[in-house]
């Protein structure tokens, strides 16, 4: 399947040269001129990860990718940064926004799709890693099941979990969308969002990813 992208760009010369880029290297490319556009595609279609340039009128690429961070529906999708700001405080300003990669205008297309698939294959690397742990604990017997319940009940930083806030917590390291955790437990979106609400504030964590990281690295080390 391809991986989808979303490109943020207020050049439309320069935004169409950059899908075409994409296309070629095998991604399925969305589109927006500004951060207001963005957002509308995003809450169409959770994109694998999203391209923006920093200058644009309205919501300018720092705000864009800080509004991404800050929710928990996005928080995990990776930005990559095109810009023709190149100064010291704008690398320090977009990577403390978030930014997973930052690359300067005029751009390299080869480095450009270098950096993409750079950080998509990582992403899948880790979605594996959960992927198989989250296997090995549905294909327990009932008894198995039980035992680890109690012994995840007991080990130390999950104990204050509920058993609903716990398997809410393996699908976020999933980084499956609260509307998919939803589907896949059948319950609503705002029970997800109340559970992941919970787990943030019982492990004094700030966002998803923290969740994610804690659920890897329980399944890695137990």
């Amino acid at each position: 399947m391809k991986k989808r992208l979303l490109v943020v760009e207020d050049n439309y010369r320069l935004l169409q040269a950059i899908r075409v880029c994409l296309s070629k290297a095998g991604f399925e490319v969305m589109t927006a001129r500004g951060g207001e556009e963005a957002f509308e595609r995003i809450a169409e279609t959770i994109p694998d990860l999203v391209v923006s340039d920093i200058m644009m009128p309205g919501t300018d690429g720092f705000s864009l990718a800080a509004q991404i961070r800050d929710n928990p529906r996005t928080d995990l999708i990776p930005i990559v940064f095109l810009t023709a700001r190149d100064t010291k405080r704008d690398r320090i300003a977009g990577f403390k926004a978030g930014v997973d990669a930052y690359l300067v205008k005029p751009f390299e297309p080869d480095e450009l799709v270098a950096a993409i698939e750079n950080i998509l294959n990582r992403v899948s690397r880790t979605h594996r890693r959960v992927a198989r742990a989250t296997t090995v604990i549905n294909n327990q017997g009932a008894a198995q099941q039980q035992d680890a319940k109690k012994s995840a009940s007991d080990a130390p930083g999950f104990s204050d979990l509920t058993e609903a806030e716990e398997r809410v917590a393996l699908l976020v390291a999933k980084t499956m969308s609260n509307k998919e955790i939803a589907a896949q437990l059948k319950i609503s979106v705002r029970t997800v969002e109340m559970h992941i609400s919970n787990i943030l504030s019982k492990k004094q964590w700030s966002n998803r990813v923290e969740i994610a990281r804690f659920i890897i690295e329980r399944a890695t080390t137990g």
